[in-house]
């Protein structure tokens, strides 16, 4: 989706929209393997606009299916998350490496009087999935010897298993000196 500037009235401009899971799966690089699925993205914003400085307002909506990082079942994430941009005109000259400074990292750029809401769609669902995500916090994860899904069944494998390399600390003493 994209907002053209002209079209936004004084007042702002509202928009709902829907974007599918086929939406997403096109915006992702078509070599990266990703080793998650999204649903239906339900998005809510508002643009405003004062001079040529562009504000937006909105949220997002939707589930992430990703297997737990654990027992490696399918896990299902909400995905809620409100965001905020500042626009402004892109820069004329020649794109010079430049330092930048913390108001620099609330900005956004736009050109030819066009801003691309799916690329900020994107990236924020991006940035609400863990990097390890888990089905529960309490999860047992899977037995690392029989594979078994210890949320669901127990073995008998981690008891009477002893690392060999690690044997030799069972003669390790400790002392108390206070």
């Amino acid at each position: 989706m994209k907002i053209i500037l002209n079209n936004i009235p004084e007042e702002g401009l509202n928009l709902q929209f829907h974007k599918d899971s086929d939406w997403f799966r096109n915006l992702l690089p078509k070599k990266e393997k990703n080793d998650f699925s999204l649903r239906d993205v339900d998005v809510s914003c508002i643009a405003k606009r004062i001079r040529e400085n562009v504000f937006i307002d909105g949220a997002l909506e939707t589930v992430v299916a990703s297997h737990c990082c654990r027992c490696l079942e399918i896990t299902q994430l909400p995905v809620k998350s409100s965001f905020r941009y500042t626009f402004v005109p892109a820069k004329e000259g020649d794109a010079e490496e430049e330092e930048l400074t913390p108001e620099d990292l609330e900005c956004g750029y736009f050109q030819d009087d066009v801003i691309d809401l799916d690329t900020i769609i994107f990236e924020q669902i991006i940035l609400q999935i863990p990097m390890k995500v888990l089905c529960a916090d309490t999860c047992k994860g899977l037995c690392p010897h029989c594979g078994n899904n210890l949320n669901t069944s127990s073995c008998r494998c981690h008891a009477d298993f002893i690392n060999e390399r690690l044997a030799v600390l069972k003669k390790l003493k400790v002392s108390d000196n206070k």
